[in-house]
C-alpha cells in the first residue's frame, strides 16, 4: 500500500532494505547460532547515515521523527529483529538526553551517536522492578561533585557494548515515584561493570547483561533534567520508543508471511503447491491481512506522536501491543504453512518463531500496554 512516504523517508526505506538483503539476511543465521553481536553490520549501517535518523540536526543527525526511526527499524526486523533490537536500543538509551538533558549535555552525546562512533542503552529493569518501575532499589547519593551509584540493573539491552548508559536510580527514596532520576554512565567509570551475557531463546544477536555499580562515581553533571524527574522522562522514553518496537513486529511478520508464501508456491502435494489449497490460502489471507492492518496501526501512530508529542500514550501503547501480537501469531503460522520444514533450524520462520516471543514482553509487556490504553480510556470517558 502507498503510505505517502516523503522523499526523504522513502530514502531511508530504500538504503534500510538494501542493507537487510546484503548484510542482515545472509548473516543472520550464524549471529544467532554463535550469540554474536553485530558489530560489523552496525558499522555498515553508521556509514550509511542511519544513526542519525532520530538525532536533532543541530547535532549531527537527521532530526527524523517517530514514523522515521520506525522505518528504518521494520526494514532490519524483516531482516533479523535481534540485529534490529541493538540497533532500535541505541535510541532508547539517548532518547533521555535528547528529551530531558542539558544543552552542554547533548553536544557531549549525540554527534558521536549520530556516526555510530558511541552507542547506547537504557538501565530501567531490576530483579524486582520491571512493570512496577517503582520497585527500583538502585540508589544514586551526592557525595560532593560526584553521584555514587549503587544496584543492579537486569536484562539490559546492548550492555557490555554500550559506551553511554542512561540510568535510573532512586535519589530520594522519600518521595516516591518523584524521588527518581536519571544519571548518565559511560563504559569505563570507575565501579561499573556488566555482567556476563545472558542466553536467550531469541534476539541472540544483541546483547543482554546486568548493570552492576559498586560505589560507582559519576561527575554530577551527568544528572538527565533535574533532580526527581526520571519517572516523567522515562514515561516519555517508552512513549516515543514503543512504535518502534511495534515496526520491529512488522518487519518480523512481513519476513515470516515472505517466506511462508514462497514455501506454499513450491511445495507440492497430491499434484500441485500447497497454496492452491484453500486451508492454506486462508491462513496466508489472515497472515497478510495481521501484516498490512498492523503496519498501518504504527505508521498512523507514529505520525500522530510526530504531530502532538504531548498525546503519545495510548496510541503508542496500541500500535506496540497490536503490531507485536500480529508477529507472533504470523510467525508461529508460518511454521505451521512450512510444516516439518518450518521446524527446521535450516529455515528461517523457526528462529522468526523464537525472536518473535521478545517483542511482546519488553518495553513493557502487552500486558501492560493495555493497562496504559484502559487509563487512557478511562480519563476520557470520565
Amino acid at each position: 500500500m502507498d503510505y505517502f512516504l516523503t522523499e526523504q523517508q522513502q530514502m531511508i526505506v530504500d538504503i534500510a532494505r538494501q542493507l537487510t538483503d546484503e548484510k542482515i539476511i545472509p548473516h543472520r543465521a550464524e549471529l544467532d547460532e554463535q550469540h554474536q553481536f553485530p558489530r560489523e553490520i552496525l558499522k555498515q549501517m553508521a556509514q550509511a547515515d542511519l544513526f542519525g535518523v532520530p538525532i536533532p540536526e543541530a547535532y549531527g543527525g537527521f532530526g527524523g521523527g517517530c514514523l522515521d526511526i520506525a522505518l528504518t527499524v521494520e526494514q532490519f526486523g524483516r531482516g533479523c529483529i535481534g540485529v534490529g533490537t541493538a540497533f532500535a536500543a541505541n535510541f532508547l538509551g539517548v532518547y533521555p538526553i535528547i528529551i530531558a538533558g542539558s544543552e552542554a549535555m547533548k553536544e557531549k552525546y549525540l554527534p558521536d551517536v549520530a556516526t555510530g562512533k558511541k552507542f547506547g542503552a537504557f538501565g530501567l529493569t531490576e530483579a524486582n522492578a520491571g512493570s512496577d518501575a517503582s520497585g527500583i532499589q538502585t540508589t544514586a547519593v551526592l557525595d560532593g561533585d560526584h553521584w555514587v551509584l549503587n544496584g543492579t540493573k537486569q536484562w539490559i539491552t546492548n550492555g557490555g557494548e554500550a559506551q553511554i548508559y542512561a540510568v535510573v536510580a532512586i535519589t530520594d527514596r522519600s518521595r516516591g515515584p518523584r524521588g527518581a532520576s536519571i544519571l548518565v554512565v559511560e563504559e569505563g567509570d570507575p565501579g561499573f561493570s556488566c555482567g556476563p551475557k545472558e542466553k536467550k531463546m531469541g534476539i541472540r544477536a544483541s546483547s543482554t547483561t546486568e548493570l552492576i555499580f559498586k560505589d560507582c562515581r559519576i561527575p554530577a553533571d551527568r544528572l538527565v533534567g533535574r533532580q526527581g524527574t526520571g519517572f516523567i522522562t522515562v514515561m516519555k522514553t517508552l512513549d516515543l520508543s514503543r512504535p518502534g518496537i511495534g515496526a520491529l513486529g512488522v518487519g518480523l511478520a512481513q519476513g515470516a508471511l515472505d517466506e511462508a508464501a514462497r514455501y506454499a508456491k513450491q511445495r507440492q502435494q497430491f499434484g500441485k503447491p500447497i497454496i492452491a489449497f484453500q486451508a492454506v490460502q486462508h491462513m496466508l489471507a489472515d497472515m497478510a491481512i495481521g501484516v498490512e492492518s498492523a503496519r498501518a496501526l504504527v505508521y498512523a501512530a507514529a505520525r500522530h506522536i510526530d504531530a502532538h508529542p504531548k498525546e503519545m500514550s495510548k496510541v503508542s501503547a496500541m500500535c506496540k501491543a497490536y503490531a507485536t501480537d500480529v508477529a507472533m501469531k504470523v510467525a508461529t503460522d508460518a511454521v505451521q504453512v512450512m510444516g516439518g520444514y518450518g521446524y527446521m533450524c535450516e529455515y528461517p520462520v523457526e528462529k522468526m518463531m523464537r525472536d518473535a516471543k521478545i517483542l511482546q514482553i519488553y518495553e513493557g509487556t502487552n500486558q501492560i500496554q493495555r493497562n496504559v490504553i484502559g487509563q487512557e480510556l478511562n480519563k476520557e470517558y470520565s
